[in-house]
């Protein structure tokens, strides 16, 4: 097939596509093109929010997107593009949950057996099973509400530092619980620092490679690594800038840590290419039974109008046109991610603009959705502005309110 490659330099950014000679097939040819233009307001706007730099990838049938603007490394001045590496956050908790029902499809662990059966030391409630872990419905404390209350003194406390699973729980635990067991939805990084501490409890074998030999190595995502508890990233990256609590100080890079605070919950590195072909894969049934594939993609609404749902370790976000994608967000310091997929893997889409602890973006960057699968978000971009004025919440610490 002879591919055409276009690339176009717009007020900054830069735009290159992919195009294929013949249609992208049926199975995406129901939804309207990917906007452009669309994606580029959006990461104006991003950036007119405080994010230093943003980048989108859409893969749709044969024909591929990479959108990027503003700067990847503001010291050094260098240009964002959509191929660099970054830290995805709770996109991690997708990788996480592969690796365990692989686990149950191997008849090695039950998702509704008491997640003591599995683990070292007890949780204090033996009806928390692996189901309510893998749904965010254990009732577990999320121990990050207090490691990062204030986002810039809690994220240089424990920069470099090494935990184990164990002290993370034990953070977690000396806390009472959200609710009982399956009672309600309440999203908490302990869910998956616990199936981090299960899986490698049962095999005998570190996350890292469970995730290379099982994931990464399969599906041959070159650009994809969990170096925990190294610091640093390799090749082509963005840099990542936290914006601290009293906004008049400047941004804080925080791209070396250890992101031991987070590891099975949160400390993969990727790049849109990566993470676009390890969800088309995931619903395509490449990594699962489609029993499995069915428990993990089996939603229940988790906001007030039903646009936003949560499965096992899965996303589920209804968009304006009626498609359902399916990934995940990531959130950790200096980076925000959206990685989605159509039901049938057929469409695929990852967003990062390099920044956290700033809702407005967040919120912003959540319109390439819109811009990708539905090819409306110049008429929506307008409208996504600050969160109201009660503030807003985030992957980490999802318990303390943050002024916008």
């Amino acid at each position: 097939m002879r591919i055409k490659y276009v690339s176009v330099v717009l007020a900054g950014s830069t735009v290159m596509a992919a195009l294929a000679a013949s249609p992208a097939g049926a199975a995406t040819s129901t939804l309207p093109h990917p906007s452009v233009t669309s994606v580029l307001k959006v990461q104006q706007q991003a950036m007119a929010a405080g994010a230093p730099g943003a980048l989108t990838r859409i893969d749709s049938g044969n024909s591929s997107y990479r959108i990027s603007s503003g700067q990847a490394d503001t010291a050094a001045r260098t240009a964002m593009d959509a191929d660099r590496r970054f830290r995805v956050g709770s996109v991690s908790k997708s990788f996480t949950t592969v690796v365990l029902m692989q686990l149950v499809a191997e008849g090695r662990v039950d998702l509704d057996a008491s997640a003591n059966s599995y683990l070292p030391k007890a949780l204090p409630d033996d009806r928390i099973t692996v189901r309510h872990l893998l749904s965010h419905r254990s009732g577990l404390w999320d121990y990050t509400n207090d490691m990062f209350y204030y986002t810039v003194p809690g994220f240089e406390s424990v920069r470099n530092k090494v935990f184990t699973y164990q002290e993370l729980i034990d953070l977690s635990t000396a806390h009472k619980v959200n609710n009982e067991p399956g009672a309600a939805y309440s999203y908490s990084n302990t869910n998956f620092v616990v199936l981090g501490q299960l899986v490698e409890h049962v095999t005998g074998v570190p996350m890292a490679t469970h995730y290379q030999q099982r994931i990464f190595g399969p599906l041959g995502l070159r650009n994809t690594s969990y170096v925990h508890p190294s610091t640093t990233l390799s090749g082509s990256y963005a840099r990542g800038y936290l914006r601290q609590d009293d906004t008049t100080l400047p941004l804080v890079d925080s791209t070396e840590q250890t992101v031991s605070w987070a590891q099975s919950a949160g400390a993969v590195i990727s790049n849109s290419a990566d993470l676009n072909r390890f969800f088309s894969a995931l619903v395509s049934g490449k990594l699962l039974p489609q029993a499995q594939l069915r428990e993990m993609m089996s939603t229940v609404p988790v906001n007030a109008d039903g646009t936003q749902s949560y499965g096992l370790g899965l996303r589920g976000r209804k968009l304006s046109c009626g498609v359902t994608v399916y990934g995940h967000t990531g959130t950790v310091q200096g980076y925000y991610t959206y990685a989605f997929t159509t039901a049938d893997g057929k469409r695929s889409m990852t967003s990062m603009a390099n920044t956290s602890n700033n809702g407005t973006v967040n919120t912003i960057l959540g319109g390439t959705l819109e811009a990708a699968f539905c090819g409306t978000a110049v008429a929506k971009a307008d409208k996504f502005t600050a969160p109201d004025d009660e503030g807003f919440t985030e992957d980490i610490a999802p318990g303390v309110v943050r002024s916008s």
